[in-house]
């Protein structure tokens, strides 16, 4: 008798301690430990209890294995959040667009420029006939650049494409003849006096100063006499070359930086 009571106190005792402990786990861990306390109770007295207690611990054992796997889904699920929310960034906003157009004489080198800007193939370029529009990207804008052929068929019809443009990029021949030069300030002047261009920033290129009869920066500036004929108008003069395009896009970059003014600056080399 002696032996049987201190068997039942000790399954009271371990019933006792296993419910406190998973009492917190809801109405499942109780009825499971209820199973199980009845169980130990039956088991105390006789061994015919053993498939009672048996299915208590195989249900208490199924429930926690339940909120076990809830957690670590709950888990991942945060994971995966976090991993979204650093990973998966937005994507970053539009670049502003400014339409610009190019004009200048047949042979000075436009479309050899703009292709290289554009990381296109230049070899073997030919004069453009009518226009051509390129999107030359650059690190913060995207310039929509219509280039008009410098054809004497062509030139005639410029004004028809001014409308709607932002800026102007003026291209010339620096070692051409000074017959031509005449030509091109002539042009350069017709364009900074039209009612569409004229309140506009100009990029003047003197392209070509790689040739050895090129004439200089300087020099150019002089004959195009810019100082008194672009008074009170926005306006940069660069040389430029095919071989040394990281002077061409800091030109453009200048420019793109007078299309991003809104007050009129003085005029400016």
């Amino acid at each position: 008798m002696e032996i049987q009571s201190r068997s039942a106190r000790c399954c009271f005792n371990r019933t006792h301690l296993i419910s406190q402990t998973v009492r917190f786990d809801g109405c499942k861990h109780v009825v499971g430990v209820e199973i199980l306390h009845s169980a130990l109770l039956l088991s105390s007295s006789s061994y015919s209890g053993s498939a009672c207690l048996l299915s208590g611990v195989t249900l208490l054992l199924g429930t926690m294995s339940e909120h076990i796997q809830l957690s670590i889904a709950l888990c991942r699920i945060g994971f995966y959040t976090c991993l979204q929310k650093l990973c998966c960034k937005a994507p970053p906003p539009p670049r502003p667009e400014y339409d610009v157009v190019c004009i200048g004489l047949s042979g000075a080198g436009k479309t050899s420029l703009l292709s290289r800007l554009c990381n296109e193939i230049s070899d073997g370029t030919v004069p453009t006939t009518g226009f051509s529009i390129k999107a030359v990207p650059f690190e913060n804008v995207i310039l929509n650049v219509k280039e008009l052929g410098g054809a004497e068929t062509i030139k005639k019809y410029w004004s028809r494409y001014y409308q709607g443009s932002q800026g102007v990029v003026f291209v010339l021949n620096s070692a051409t003849s000074d017959e031509e030069m005449e030509l091109s300030r002539s042009e350069l002047l017709s364009a900074m006096q039209h009612p569409q261009l004229c309140t506009l920033p100009f990029l003047i290129l003197a392209n070509h100063q790689d040739s050895p009869a090129a004439r200089s920066v300087s020099e150019i500036q002089k004959y195009l006499e810019l100082q008194p004929l672009a008074r009170g108008k926005r306006w940069i003069l660069a040389g430029s070359t095919t071989n040394n395009m990281k002077a061409v896009k800091e030109s453009f970059s200048q420019l793109i930086r007078l299309l991003e003014e809104k007050e009129v600056l003085p005029s400016r080399i």
